[in-house]
């Protein structure tokens, strides 16, 4: 199953980067996200793991798989069964920048987990590029 949730904030991509791109900090914007732990040091790279907490969600180690630097990061998480990958894409457009966060569910139980959580998902990814833009566009005006 795959999800995906856009939106235009008005910042200039490189600020909007900043913000999703710094996944330590996600548990200060979204309230989809409890707790971040880095498993490595510095910026993300592939093959930067992080463990994340999320309500009503399992705890999951991500590992970042793919990444443009400024443009795009998509990461893992496996749990018997079930590879989840999520996506963050960022892209400069003339009406703005449209933010996408996309979570695909794959595996012999990933069906059935993006079934049972499909409407959990489907919020939480809306939430998070809602408060996206919150952050970004309250942090361009103050900046």
């Amino acid at each position: 199953m795959r999800f995906d949730h856009s939106t235009t904030i008005q910042a200039a991509p490189e600020r909007v980067w900043e913000v999703f791109s710094d996944v330590e900090r996600w548990p200060d914007w979204t309230p989809t996200v409890d707790s971040v732990e880095r498993l490595d040091a510095g910026r993300i790279h592939v093959g930067a793991r992080t463990r994340i907490r999320q309500p009503k969600l399992p705890v999951a180690v991500w590992e970042v798989t793919e990444l443009k630097e400024g443009e795009y990061f998509e990461w893992v998480s496996k749990a018997p069964g079930i590879k989840t990958t999520g996506g963050h894409r960022v892209i400069g457009t003339p009406q703005g920048t449209v933010a996408t966060a996309t979570i695909i569910q794959e595996g012999l139980l990933g069906w059935l987990f993006g079934r049972l959580y499909a409407k959990l998902t489907k919020n939480y990814i809306a939430t998070e590029t809602t408060k996206l833009k919150e952050i970004c566009e309250s942090r361009q005006s103050a900046g």
